[in-house]
């Protein structure tokens, strides 16, 4: 049987297999060939960049943000379906199931939860409006505002081999809804299963042309191709990302570049945890997990397991005795719950780590060199016993800059939550730290203290053990990232990691331009006020600045009175004269704010049936002057943003309203939201 074809490169709208037979690439397990990898990959890097800048990206930049949400969520449906797929082929790179579903279900939930996000927190526009209007001038006709729009180049995503469909994903999402085209560029070892991955994809044709492309092959000149408008993602080590960071390129054109490196994150147990309370259970059974979910190869694992000096003991004794259950071997078992490391070389950088790691600690569990498994040649597969160390002088070097990237983490001990954050720090920067604690003030002192450096930090205890998703799990609305070693980047962190991939602008105008700019109507912009109730306009026949202007409405003592008695709000500043004229604030008497929305509501409503279908909320409301007896109210009304729903017969509209009294006082400003219809198939506007 001759050598399977190498992995092919999705680049330029096509396919292209390279011109040598590569290197074998082989199953974690077996050690059967599984794939090849040719390290060189016969491709034009520089057409590929220049591929996704002219064809992918105007694509996608003619969408809007709910449309490319839309699109991330049929994509996630139709990777859903091929889960089996992905699972059997990530069990060939040692994957238990369970691993196999963090990876990949992972992935495709970051897919889901950036549709989701998208589509509630994005408006349905190519352009994001971040922050107020700022006031640039005395009279109002300078303002300033800052917008965000796709930057006009590709997201280079550079992989790691530990996860090798979430890893993709979860860079692709944010890139994507921002409007920005990606290049995948896999780890060799298990390039396999991010290449079937980006075949499913390619397959499916949802994705516009050029959106996505795949180099399975060495970066080679990659990054001499680079301009300005691209941005580099980066997943490995940190020695690597020193590498790439300092690339002339990246260097000289201030390449946007995100690194997330490997780190020696730490667990603490609080000295409130003593042996049978819940939280030293959940930090011990943490801690195994850690140590063998992925056989440890996750770049947030916990590699320093601090502990309290006089409790290292039980927890040695508990996680030996824990870690002595598990059973390792060929991931098809069932009673298998740890596979295989990815590569035999793998194997062997983790016993050099290990090595470098026992000057200083002794093995409390497991043996570097031997391993018991089930199913499967432990010489074959790449299987390593999980190692627990244990460090009695916490000050040595070794645990806190050597990284044995496997199944191994190493028992520290600590005197007080100050030397516990000392020892988180020792790290220099890490990506995920965690705090078992049920002590409120252990965990504020040691959160704050370490969290400058640290990207993430979790507090497990009895209260939230049954939700929690674990020190390791990086979740895709909170940032993925951390300082220093862990490669000073952030990835995901909902709408932040979209950002990430625009260019923010300041953009300085007359109000009447800046919002022709935004979409969005700006104090001091025109406003339209024609016969026509915009309460009667269907949604297209909307348009930002149409106005209603409503009043006055006197505001009467008897008005104050019965809306008191009807709430129940009886504040004395409404009802008692003397104690109001004692409060500085108003100086007697007063209507309840919430009388002075409801009035302006019943001046500006119209009240028959029409495209208004509800009203969903108010938003930045704010009382800004009092309301007395015999003042005269009126409103106004202004439509500030239309947002259409993809695939609803209605949408939002924002509506700016300000009150104010007969001296021209503003009394109160709020946004109300309202659900608009859009106008009936075959009706005429």
């Amino acid at each position: 049987m001759g050598a399977m074809a190498p992995l092919r490169s999705y680049v330029s709208g096509a396919w292209q297999a390279p011109g040598d037979e590569g290197a074998p690439l082989l199953d974690a397990v077996t050690g059967e060939e599984v794939a090849r990898f040719a390290a060189a990959a016969d491709v034009d890097r520089a057409a590929a960049l220049e591929y996704g800048r002219r064809v992918g990206g105007p694509a996608l930049r003619e969408l809007t943000f709910h449309q490319r949400a839309a699109l991330l969520k049929q994509l996630a449906l139709h990777l859903r379906e091929h889960r089996e797929e992905l699972y059997a082929l990530s069990a060939r790179t040692g994957a238990t199931l369970a691993d196999s579903k963090i990876d990949v279900d992972g992935g495709i939930g970051v897919l889901f939860t950036y549709a989701s996000k998208g589509k509630r927190e994005l408006p349905n526009d190519t352009v994001y409006v971040d922050g107020a209007v700022e006031p640039l001038s005395k009279n109002g006709t300078f303002v300033g505002q800052h917008v965000c729009t796709p930057l006009r180049g590709v997201a280079v995503q550079i992989n790691a081999f530990n996860f090798p469909v979430w890893g993709p994903l979860e860079k692709f999402a944010p890139a994507f809804l921002a409007g920005m085209p990606s290049l995948i560029k896999p780890a060799p070892q298990t390039a396999y299963l991010t290449a079937r991955l980006v075949e499913l994809i390619v397959e499916s044709r949802i994705l516009p042309e050029g959106a996505l492309q795949l180099l399975c092959g060495e970066p080679g000149d990659l990054l001499d191709h680079l301009t300005e408008q691209d941005l580099v993602a980066f997943t490995g080590s940190a020695a690597t990302a020193r590498l790439l960071r300092t690339h002339p390129v990246i260097v000289e054109r201030a390449v946007r570049f995100n690194a997330e490196a490997d780190s020696l994150n730490c667990s603490i147990l609080g000295p409130d945890a003593e042996p049978g309370t819940a939280e030293f259970d959940l930090y011990v059974k943490q801690l195994v997990a850690e140590m063998t979910v992925k056989a440890g190869q996750k770049c947030t694992a916990i590699r320093r397991a601090l502990v309290p000096a006089d409790r290292i003991d039980a927890v040695a004794e508990a996680v030996r005795e824990r870690l002595a259950r598990v059973k390792i071997g060929n991931p098809a078992n069932p009673e298998v719950r740890m596979g295989a490391l990815a590569t035999l070389d793998q194997r062997e950088e983790v016993r050099r780590g290990l090595k470098a790691l026992t000057d200083a600690a002794g093995i409390v569990f497991g043996d570097p060199r031997r391993v018991e498994v089930i199913d499967a040649d432990p010489e074959r597969g790449a299987f390593l016993s999980p190692v627990l160390l244990r460090a009695d002088d916490p000050e040595r070097p070794e645990p806190h800059e050597v990284e044995a990237f496997g199944p191994v983490s190493t028992l520290l001990p600590y005197r007080d939550a100050d030397h516990a954050v000392a020892l988180a720090d020792r790290g220099r920067g890490s990506l995920a730290g965690s705090v078992v604690s049920a002590d409120p003030e252990f965990v504020r002192r040691v959160v704050l203290g370490a969290a400058s450096s640290h990207g993430r930090l979790l507090v497990l205890n009895a209260e939230d053990a049954k939700e929690s998703t674990g020190h390791g799990s990086p979740l895709p609305m909170l940032v993925h990232g951390g300082p220093g070693r862990a490669g000073g980047g952030e990835e995901m962190g909902g709408i932040r990691g979209v950002l990430h991939h625009m260019q923010r602008t300041a953009v300085q105008a007359d109000p009447a331009m800046l919002s022709a700019v935004t979409g969005r109507w700006v104090d001091g912009a025109p406003r339209n006020t024609e016969d026509v109730h915009p309460f009667r306009k269907y949604l297209e026949e909307l348009r930002v600045g149409d106005t209603v202007v409503a009043g006055p409405r006197t505001v009467t003592l008897e008005d104050i009175e019965h809306f008191a008695e009807f709430t129940g709000d009886t504040f004395y500043a409404h009802m008692d004269e003397e104690a109001a004229k004692a409060n500085p604030f108003f100086g007697g008497r007063v209507a309840h704010g919430y009388l002075v929305v409801s009035f302006a509501a019943g001046l500006f409503v119209s009240p028959e049936p029409g495209p208004v279908l509800a009203n969903y909320g108010l938003e930045n409301l704010r009382f800004l002057a009092p309301t007395f007896p015999g003042d005269e109210l009126t409103v106004k009304l202004t439509a500030k943003q239309i947002t259409p729903r993809e695939g609803a017969d209605y949408g939002e509209v924002r509506w700016d309203t300000e009150v104010t009294r007969q001296d021209g006082v503003t009394v109160a400003k709020y946004d109300v939201l309202t659900l608009v219809a859009k106008r009936p198939a075959g009706k005429e506007s």
